[in-house]
C-alpha cells in the first residue's frame, strides 16, 4: 500500500519553519546556560567565544553573543549576498534572546565531562531542529563562509579553523582539560545534527552481482517487498557483459535479504553501503 503523505500548503509550512528556528534556538540557549557555560566549555562558536569573554570580564554572555552576531550577519549579507534570508536572521537574535531569559537557571551538573557531553548533544538538537527549518544560526559559521569562498578551502575546513581556534583559546584562558572537553562537545555535536536531520532508520544499499540474478530479483521483490533496479556492468577481467542488482532496504530487513541471496547463490558478490537518506515509494521523507 503507497503511503500517502497530506502536503500543507506553503503558508502553513512557511510558520512550521519558522517554529522550528524558534525552538532550536530555545534548546541551544538552554544547553548554554545550564551545561556548557557553567562548567567553561567554549566548543566552537559566538557561544563559545561569550564563554571566554565572560570569563575574563564578567560581560553578560547574551549581550556578547549579540554583539558579534548583528555585525557578523551584516558581513554575510554584503560578502555573500542575500541568501541568509529572514529566517536565518531570526535564528542569530533569538539564541541570544533565549540565552538572556535562561540565564538565572540553575547549572545541571559541575561534572565537565558529563555538562560536555549532554551540551553537545542538545546543542546538536538545536542545530539539527534550526537546519530543519532551513535555516541557522550564523556567527561563525558565516566567517566561515566567507573564507570558503575568497580562500577556495572546503566549508568543513573552515568551520574547524573557526572552532579550532575558538577551541584552543579556551585550552590557554582555562586550562587544556577544558579545551578537550570542548572537543568532546564539539564531537557530540556534530554527530547529533546528523542524527536529527537524517532520524535514527538508517537504509542500507545493496548492490548483488550473482548468476542467479532473475532468482534474487523475485525473492526480493515478494519476499522482502522492495524494489530493485538493473545496472549495466562489464567484467574487468572477463570483459564480459553482466548486471548489478541494486537494492535500498531498511536497516531492519538487512538480515532477511542476506539470508535470501545466501539460500539462492552462495557465492553471490554483495556490496553493502550505509545510505545516509533515502527519499522515496516506501520510504519516509
Amino acid at each position: 500500500m503507497k503511503n500517502r503523505r497530506k502536503t500543507l500548503s506553503p503558508t502553513w509550512q512557511k510558520v512550521i519553519e519558522y517554529v522550528y528556528v524558534v525552538l532550536g534556538a530555545a534548546i541551544i540557549a538552554l544547553a548554554f546556560n545550564v551545561l556548557l557555560l557553567p562548567n567553561h566549555i567554549a566548543s566552537g562558536g559566538v557561544s563559545g567565544i561569550s564563554t571566554i569573554v565572560n570569563y575574563l570580564t564578567g560581560w553578560t554572555p547574551a549581550f556578547i553573543q549579540w554583539a558579534l552576531n548583528i555585525p557578523l550577519f551584516i558581513a554575510g549579507v554584503f560578502f555573500l549576498g542575500y541568501q541568509f534570508g529572514i529566517k536565518t536572521f531570526i535564528g542569530t537574535m533569538t539564541v541570544p534572546l533565549f540565552v538572556y531569559l535562561t540565564q538565572g537557571l540553575k547549572p545541571w551538573t559541575t561534572e565537565p565531562l558529563v555538562a560536555a557531553l549532554f551540551g553537545g548533544v542538545l546543542v546538536g538538537i538545536g542545530l539539527g531542529i534550526v537546519f530543519r527549518g532551513k535555516a541557522s544560526t550564523g556567527g561563525t559559521d558565516v566567517v566561515a563562509q566567507i573564507l570558503h569562498r575568497y580562500t577556495h578551502l572546503s566549508l568543513g575546513i573552515c568551520v574547524a579553523l573557526i572552532d579550532g581556534f575558538v577551541v584552543i583559546s579556551a585550552m590557554f584562558v582555562f586550562d587544556i582539560e577544558s579545551g578537550l572537553y570542548a572537543l568532546i562537545g564539539l564531537f557530540a555535536t556534530s554527530k547529533t545534527i546528523d542524527l536529527v536531520q537524517v532520524g535514527l532508520n538508517q537504509s542500507k544499499t545493496v548492490f548483488i552481482i550473482s548468476n542467479n540474478q532473475e532468482a534474487i530479483r523475485e525473492a526480493i521483490l515478494f519476499k522482502i517487498d522492495r524494489g530493485i533496479t538493473r545496472l549495466s556492468a562489464k567484467g574487468g577481467y572477463t570483459d564480459e557483459d553482466k548486471q548489478i542488482l541494486l537494492c535500498v532496504i531498511a536497516q531492519r530487513e538487512f538480515s532477511r535479504l542476506k539470508e535470501v541471496v545466501k539460500e539462492i547463490d552462495p557465492n553471490a558478490f554483495v556490496v553493502v553501503m550505509s545510505a545516509s537518506e533515502v527519499m522515496g515509494e516506501g520510504f519516509t521523507l
